[in-house]
């Protein structure tokens, strides 16, 4: 054999290997979950009311009932899992867990290496200042130290680098140019050094609007600052690949949708219908 033919051949070879690959992906998430009957899902252990540990430490709120009820959906059981956010979104869970219900934006760079099936609820994104702050505006912030949650679509929005691609979210302007832009490995750990005063650690912060009136709830002296900055539509998120298990959670959540199952979830944890465009 010359070695074009040799060549040829490895090359062949390896094409067929790696189409190989690709096909065998589909379908392996949902094969795991009914052979296991087990439901691995990452989310955040410290984002009340998305998700959080109750005062009996388990998991609980709106991303985690969501979880639950799609688990059951499936004939599953669920297992809750808390690796880092930016640990998430980088996708290439290689079999880790299995979904990701936590909230999360399906921005372009994102779909590099996450597939997301479907957009199960849309919530504003606002700033916030300790209440002793002066400041009555967004463009206040300009020049301040903001800070938000490494990797989160907040920090993008700071950095003036957000896309949001998904249809009837309403469009947005940047109107923080922060002087210093500080990250944190959750909302809560930005919220707990904005409430220690005004520009002792922070300026100011962008986060979930929820989350923040949660944590004005729960007797943290901040504030909202002006109007939501922008729209999140928020996905349930799997690794890249698994046309199969798209399919199936897209389905289940379509279902949710309908009988509005996912409506009560949101007014039990938000008091308002989150699940479409207002």
């Amino acid at each position: 054999m010359t070695f074009t033919r040799r060549a040829l051949a490895a090359a062949t070879a390896m094409t067929l290997v790696a189409l190989s690959a690709g096909a065998s992906l589909s379908g392996e998430a949902l094969d795991r979950i009914m052979g296991n009957k087990m439901l691995k899902v990452a989310t955040d252990a410290n984002w009340a009311p998305q998700s959080f540990l109750n005062e009996n430490n388990e998991m609980d709120g709106f991303d985690v009932d969501v979880a639950r009820e799609l688990a059951k959906r499936m004939g599953a059981d669920v297992e809750f899992v808390t690796p880092a956010w930016d640990i998430i979104t980088a996708g290439n869970w290689n079999g880790r867990w299995d979904v990701s219900v936590g909230s999360m934006t399906p921005t372009k760079e994102r779909s590099n290496v996450l597939d997301f099936p479907v957009v199960y609820y849309y919530t504003p994104a606002a700033a916030a200042v300790h209440r002793d702050s002066g400041a009555v505006s967004l463009g206040d912030l300009n020049g301040k130290v903001v800070g938000a949650t490494t990797a989160s679509v907040f920090e993008l929005y700071l950095q003036k680098d957000l896309t949001i691609d998904a249809e009837g979210v309403p469009s947005f302007e940047y109107q923080i140019d922060p002087g210093e832009l500080r990250s944190y490995k959750d909302s809560t750990a930005v919220m707990d050094d904005l409430r220690l005063g005004d520009g002792v650690r922070l300026d100011g912060m962008v986060g979930s609007l929820p989350a923040l009136l949660n944590a004005i709830e729960n007797n943290y002296p901040i504030k909202i600052l002006g109007e939501p900055v922008f729209y999140e539509p928020l996905a349930i998120a799997i690794d890249k690949g698994d046309a199969e298990f798209n399919d199936k959670i897209a389905g289940i959540v379509a279902d949710m949708q309908a009988d509005g199952t996912l409506t009560a979830l949101s007014e039990k944890w938000y008091g308002i219908d989150y699940t479409s465009t207002r």
